[in-house]
Parts: structure tokens; sequence; C-alpha cells
């Protein structure tokens, strides 16, 4: 057997401050990504784990200027419906929130789950199908701390409607929207999330968590 590799002490508190530092990034700098960046961070988000080794994301990377135009159309349209489920200061407070970078961020991209992929041949999902999505979830995450450690900021927009964005992006019906994020250099940088700051809600410790 090969030895696994050691991680001493500095690196495991490297990993927390990365963790820390991690940001659902709003406001992005217009420089775009070196050449390649992309490409590198997708094949790191593609080493996640996945039920049955399905690997079932599936990475949408939009450029077109017309796509970007209707999403952000999409957005503004569910972002105005979702302000109406709120009311007095909490709607005050949802109205000044920055919730998408898609006018700024330099790199966009959708990430959806194949639901209908024959990888892994259905090990793990066939009591729970949910896990293909939680896959693909999972290199969401492994592709946002990727980001991170190169200074590369990255923003989840999940305000949007997933039969509009499946129509924009021209995807199979097979696949389902986890959402689309915004991938740059972040224009600001904060010890706390931005909703902490905000006064929109606090992190609660993991004692009123665990049971």
């Amino acid at each position: 057997m090969t030895p696994g590799p050691q991680f001493p002490d500095d690196f495991r508190a490297a990993l927390v401050n990365l963790f820390l530092w991690r940001r659902d990034v709003r406001r992005f700098k217009p420089t775009p990504l070196p050449e390649g960046a992309l490409e590198r961070l997708l094949g790191i988000a593609s080493i996640a784990p996945s039920v049955g080794l399905s690997q079932p994301w599936r990475f949408v990377v939009v450029e077109s200027p017309q796509r970007r135009e209707a999403v952000k159309a999409c957005f503004e349209r569910c972002n105005a419906e979702a302000l109406t489920a709120f009311c007095g200061e909490r709607a005050a407070l949802y109205a000044r929130l920055k919730l998408a970078g898609l006018n700024e961020a330099p790199c966009q991209f959708a990430v959806f789950a194949d639901h209908a992929t024959e990888q892994g041949h259905r090990l793990g999902r066939m009591t729970m199908p949910a896990t293909i999505e939680y896959s693909a979830v999972m290199a969401v995450h492994t592709l946002w701390l990727a980001a991170r450690a190169e200074d590369i900021g990255m923003g989840w927009v999940s305000i949007l409607d997933p039969a509009e964005m499946a129509a924009i992006l021209d995807t199979p019906p097979q696949w389902t929207l986890i959402g689309y994020f915004c991938l740059g250099y972040p224009s600001q940088e904060h010890s706390v999330p931005e909703l902490e700051r905000e006064g929109w809600e606090v992190r609660r410790p993991p004692t009123i968590i665990v049971r």
C-alpha cells in the first residue's frame, strides 16, 4: 500500500483559514482570469466525491452576451418577486442587498446535475435519488475552495427560475439546475460575510445544531 500524505499543523491551520475566508462574492473586478484558469478549476472540481462515482455535474460556461442578458433578466424578475415575500424593515434590507455579480463577473457558468447519467450504475441512489444533486454540490464546493486558494472569488446566484434557465442554456430535460455562478477577482475583501455585516442573519455556534 502507498502511504497517505501527512498534513502538518501549519497546513491544517491554513486550511481552516481558507474555509474562513471563502466568501459568496458579489463585487468583482473586471480583470479577466488567466488563460486556462477556468479549465484548471473545473478539473479540480471533478475530483469531488460523488455517489457511486457517478460524477453527475455538468458545467455550462456562458460567454454569449445574449445569454448573459437573458440570465440577468431572469434574475431581476425573480428578485423582484422575492422582494414581495418580505415586509417592513426586512423588505428594505432585502432591497439593499447586492445578491448577484452578473454585471461585473468576467466568467460565468451554470452547474447542473445529470439524473440520466449511467455512470456509477445507480449505486447509492436508488433509494435516495437526490444524492445526484448532492454530488453536484460537492463539486461546486470543491471548485469554490480551489478558486479562493488562488485569490479568485465565486458567487452563487440562486434567485433564478430553473425552467427558464434550462431554456436559456438549452440543456437536456434530465439536467437539474444547481446554480449559476460568477467567477473573478473580488473588488473587496472582508473577514465577515456580507449578510452578517448587513444584519440579515448571524452565524449560529455548532452547539445549537448538534443533538
